[in-house]
């Protein structure tokens, strides 16, 4: 597979230009289309007096969702770059909705880290989980700060199962051009089943690939971040959500754990 059309989603949050940036970087890099979303619902009318007091919020509310939204549009053309193609898709519709239907026509779904110590991002947010849940795609999850993607070191994070065995697939563009990939797996032994196929796999996608088994000494995803970091890597690749998103959100998981607090990007698919 390749990447021809990449789905940036667009709010007026300070992380939103780099992230713009980065998914520009990406689109030069794959020859892809860069398109950019946003919805935003236009607000029921308030305490009217009548139906021509009705129909005048109303009419004021398009207005001041369809500002917002050009204010998003200006943001996506001057952030996206130049020498690649780009697409506009807006809509006046609760934003995830939106940028869910959009994901249909994309090979790649690009949106921010938004942990509970991210900043808020305002009406336009589109939070991870949802789309990683609904899209079926995969899903680059961002951190803030960050403008490029390099992905010359990638660390797949594995335990065998669907969403790792996508996220590996979903991931070759990235992992044919990279420079080393490290498999790593955490827990025991049959959470470690396959390390070392999928590394025979992606051999012959004509990877550098080296299998590696961490001792669960703590949380899975702080093993998963800490190895990574001390390997250079700046992605890591991974399914999401092997166990439910209700265990996870009660009692927290790897996914969690990436999606609140991660420092590099991740692709992940459910």
């Amino acid at each position: 597979m390749d990447y021809a059309n990449i789905l940036v989603s667009i709010d007026h949050g300070d992380a939103a230009p780099d992230r713009i940036r980065l998914a520009g970087h990406l689109a030069r890099r794959f020859e892809a289309t860069l398109t950019g979303a946003a919805g935003h619902k236009v607000p029921v009318p308030l305490l009217v007096r009548d139906a021509y007091d009705a129909v005048a919020q109303e009419e004021r509310n398009i207005a001041d969702v369809r500002r917002i939204l050009d204010a998003a549009r200006a943001l996506f053309e001057r952030s996206a770059g130049t020498e690649i193609r780009t697409d506009w898709r807006e809509a006046l519709a609760d934003p995830v909705t939106h940028f869910v239907e959009r994901a249909r026509e994309a090979d790649l779904v690009v949106i921010s880290r938004l942990g509970p110590d991210d900043e808020d991002p305002g009406p336009l947010a589109v939070p991870p989980g949802p789309v990683l849940m609904e899209a079926g795609r995969p899903v680059l999850v961002v951190p803030p700060r960050l403008m490029n993607l390099n992905a010359a070191r990638i660390v797949v994070a594995w335990k065998d199962g669907p969403e790792a065995r996508r996220s590996v697939t979903a991931a070759l563009p990235f992992i044919r051009d990279a420079d080393h990939v490290f498999v790593a797996t955490v827990g025991a032994n049959g959470e470690r089943e396959g390390a070392g196929d999928v590394a025979a796999h992606l051999a012959r996608h004509g990877a550098h690939v080296t299998v590696h088994l961490l001792d669960p000494t703590g949380r899975d995803g702080d093993e998963i971040v800490g190895f990574a970091l001390r390997r250079d890597a700046d992605l890591i690749v991974m399914g999401a959500y092997g166990h439910s998103r209700l265990r996870e959100w009660m009692f927290g998981g790897v996914t969690r754990d990436l999606l609140d607090r991660s420092p590099l990007c991740c692709l992940m698919c459910h």
